[in-house]
C-alpha cells in the first residue's frame, strides 16, 4: 500500500521564481498528477485534469485511529520480545534440570535480561500494557490498588457519616463521601467514584468484597504516598486525617523473585517462568485481535487514493533533492512536516497486513 498526499495547486517547478520553492507540499502533487512545469509537461505524463484532488491524504488520516495501531504495534513488540526470553529461559533450565547442573552464569545473564526488559515495559509498550499486562490501546495504563480498611462490610454498616478522603495531598485533593445506613454495594462504589473521579482516580470491587481504586501509573507514586481520610469516628477517626497504606494490585511477572542458586530453587524458578510465559502469550494474542481489529478499520475507512504518475514524481523528488541550496532544503523539511515514527510504523504495518 503507498499512501500519497497530493493538492490541486500549482505543480513543480525546477527553476522557482517568486516566492514559490523547488519542491512544497502542492508540488509533490503536481508532479504525482502530471501537470505542466517550468521545463514543459513531464515525459508521459497521464492527462488526468488538474481539478481532481485527492479526498484524503497522509496528514488527514484519522489520528485516533493511527494511535490505536501504534500503540497496539508498540505492544506486540513488547510481547513477541518478553516471549522469546522467556522461552529461551524455560528451555535452557529445563534442559540444566534434567541433567542436573549446577548453574554457570547464563541462566543467571538471562534472568537478568528479562527482569531489564520488564523493567522496561511501561517505555517499551508506549504505556499501553499494565503490570498485568492488560491492553489499554492509546489511553495510558493504569495501576490498580486497594486501601486497608475500605471494604464493603465497614463502609455499609453504621450510622450516617461524612468521610474527608484525601488524594494527592493538599485541601485540592479533598473529596468527601456521604455514606448512609441502606446503601447498597453499588450505591457505595458509586459515590466514592463520582468523588475520586476528578483527582483522576477510578473506584470499583472485587469478589473479596474490597474497594479497587485505579490510577494512571504515572500518577501513582504520588498517590499512593497521599491516601489519607477522616471521618467522625464511626467508621475512620475523627480529628486529623489518617493516613492509611495502599496496596498495589500484584504484577502478572515478577522476575525478582527468580532465583538459581540451586536445584530446588532453579524448579521454583521454571515454574514461575512458565506462569509468566503463561500470561504473556495470552496477553499477546488479545493485543494481535486488538491490532488486526484496528488494521482492519483503518482500511475500511481509507478511501482510495490516487496513485497515477508516483513512479514520475519520485524521480522529480529525487532530482529537487539532490539539488543543493537553503530552498531545497526548506521545501524538503516542509513536505516531511507531521511524518514522524509512530506514523510510519503504523503505516508499515498496514502494508504488511495487506500482503
Amino acid at each position: 500500500m503507498q499512501i500519497l498526499q497530493r493538492s490541486s495547486t500549482a505543480g513543480v517547478s525546477k527553476e522557482s521564481s517568486g516566492s514559490t520553492t523547488p519542491l512544497d507540499q502542492a508540488g509533490l502533487a503536481g508532479a504525482a498528477q502530471g501537470k505542466t512545469s517550468a521545463n514543459g509537461p513531464s515525459p508521459g505524463a497521464s492527462a488526468t485534469p488538474s481539478s481532481a484532488p485527492l479526498r484524503r491524504g497522509l496528514s488527514n488520516w484519522d489520528q485516533p485511529l493511527q494511535n490505536d495501531i501504534s500503540s497496539a504495534q508498540q505492544a506486540v513488540d513488547f510481547l513477541e520480545q518478553s516471549a522469546a526470553q522467556l522461552r529461551a529461559l524455560k528451555s535452557d533450565l529445563s534442559a540444566k534440570l534434567a541433567a542436573r547442573q549446577m548453574r554457570d552464569g547464563q541462566l543467571e545473564q538471562q534472568v537478568r535480561q528479562f527482569a531489564d526488559t520488564w523493567r522496561n515495559r511501561r517505555e517499551a509498550s508506549g504505556g499501553s500494557l499494565d503490570a498485568r499486562l492488560n491492553f489499554s490501546g492509546a489511553e495510558p495504563s493504569s495501576q490498580r490498588f486497594t486501601v486497608r480498611g475500605m471494604s464493603l462490610a465497614n463502609l455499609r454498616n453504621g450510622a450516617r457519616e461524612t468521610l474527608a478522603v484525601s488524594v494527592g495531598g493538599g485541601t485540592q485533593g479533598l473529596r468527601s463521601v456521604h455514606l448512609s445506613p441502606g446503601l447498597s454495594d453499588q450505591e457505595i462504589v458509586a459515590r466514592f467514584d463520582q468523588a475520586l473521579g476528578p483527582a483522576g482516580v477510578r473506584v470499583s470491587s472485587n469478589d473479596d468484597g474490597d474497594l479497587v481504586f485505579s490510577t494512571g501509573e504515572n500518577e501513582w507514586p504520588a498517590v499512593r504516598d497521599s491516601i489519607a481520610v477522616q471521618g467522625s469516628g464511626i467508621r475512620f477517626p475523627t480529628g486529623q486525617l489518617n493516613r492509611l497504606r495502599a496496596e498495589p494490585e500484584q504484577p502478572a511477572v515478577a522476575p525478582e523473585n527468580w532465583d538459581t542458586a540451586d536445584i530446588e530453587s532453579m524448579r521454583d524458578t521454571l515454574q514461575q517462568v512458565m506462569q509468566a510465559l503463561s500470561h504473556v502469550e495470552n496477553a499477546l494474542a488479545k493485543v494481535r485481535v486488538e491490532l488486526n481489529t484496528a488494521t482492519l478499520r483503518a482500511q475500511s475507512s481509507m478511501p482510495d487514493i490516487e496513485v497515477a504518475g508516483v513512479e514520475d514524481l519520485a524521480t522529480r523528488f529525487s532530482e529537487i533533492a539532490a539539488e543543493p541550496g537553503y530552498q531545497s532544503l526548506q521545501a524538503l523539511t516542509s513536505a516531511l512536516v507531521g511524518i514522524n515514527r509512530d506514523r510510519v510504523v503504523s503505516l508499515l504495518s498496514l502494508r504488511d497486513s495487506a500482503r
